[in-house]
């Protein structure tokens, strides 16, 4: 049963941010080919970023621990995700250069990207109000250090990426999901690293849905949502996928509908340009 839609769900991103510069191409070049972009633009994203925008989008508010670089770069990250998206962000300062990804986004809609840089992640000793996250109904983990995780798993529902599973093992935290394409080796490689399996392990498979498997044996697939128009770009579905989520499971919503809704919020990310254009807009879960 759903929370009632009067009562806002209190919901977080415990994470990273990188500064994206996008170029549209028509393909994505092979070695040694030299191919012109028709548009390019640059935005702050990145897993931890998109997934609160989402957050906030669905829940009305949302909290955002992270952690920055000192460039210019970084103070336009801030400055945007506070003031452009509405994000609650409080984020460690590190003396170095944002974290910067390089996204070819191709005629096909399809994303692909190149990282710059050492990932900046939120650590429990920076001065961030962790003690929060205890009121929260719900957290996804992007990224942190494990007192960052053991913070997060304070709220009463715990989603993490897979990627996220270093700072799981060193805090000996179990995420209540843990969410993975099913298609990427590294990410199936966080999920064999687990002490103990999550309650339930939820593996995405873009345009097929995806499958999920339960610690007590349960399993089921969900197929892809409807797109609400022509597929534009894919960057951010993934991460707006585990947004919606980790507010429906926050809600109270059991995990087949829950990943309806989650499925739902990457099709929309995926029909507009950039990761923000198009993502689900406030609402609630279905019962």
């Amino acid at each position: 049963m759903s929370r009632a839609r009067t009562e806002r769900v209190r919901v977080a991103v415990v994470g990273h941010v990188e500064w994206l510069d996008f170029a549209l191409v028509e393909h994505v070049p092979v070695p040694g080919e030299i191919v012109a972009a028709s548009d390019a633009f640059e935005l702050p994203a990145g897993g931890g970023a998109v997934a609160a925008v989402q957050l906030r989008k669905l829940a009305g508010a949302a909290l955002f621990l992270t952690a920055l670089g000192v460039d210019e770069r970084a103070r336009r990250a801030g400055a945007e995700l506070r003031g452009t998206h509405g994000l609650e962000l409080h984020a460690a300062i590190r003396p170095r250069p944002q974290r910067r990804a390089f996204t070819h986004l191709d005629a096909h809609a399809e994303r692909t990207i190149t990282v710059l840089g050492e990932r900046l992640v939120p650590h429990g000793a920076d001065a961030l109000p962790w003690e929060r996250l205890a009121a929260c109904d719900g957290v996804y983990l992007t990224g942190g250090d494990g007192a960052a995780a053991r913070a997060a798993r304070a709220a009463r529902v715990l989603v993490a990426t897979a990627r996220a599973a270093d700072a799981l093992l060193d805090g000996g935290i179990v995420p209540d999901v843990l969410v993975a394409s099913g298609r990427d080796e590294r990410e199936r490689a966080g999920l064999a690293a687990l002490p103990a399996p999550p309650l339930a392990t939820v593996l995405t498979d873009g345009a097929r849905g995806g499958r999920w498997l339960g610690a007590d044996g349960a399993s089921g697939t969900w197929p892809a949502a409807e797109l609400p128009g022509p597929p534009v770009d894919a960057y951010g579905c993934g991460d707006s996928f585990a947004a919606g989520l980790t507010y429906a499971l926050a809600a109270g919503t059991a995990l087949p509908a829950a990943l309806d809704l989650a499925a739902r919020c990457g099709a929309h990310c995926l029909t507009g340009r950039g990761p923000y254009a198009a993502q689900l807009a406030l609402g609630a879960p279905p019962s």
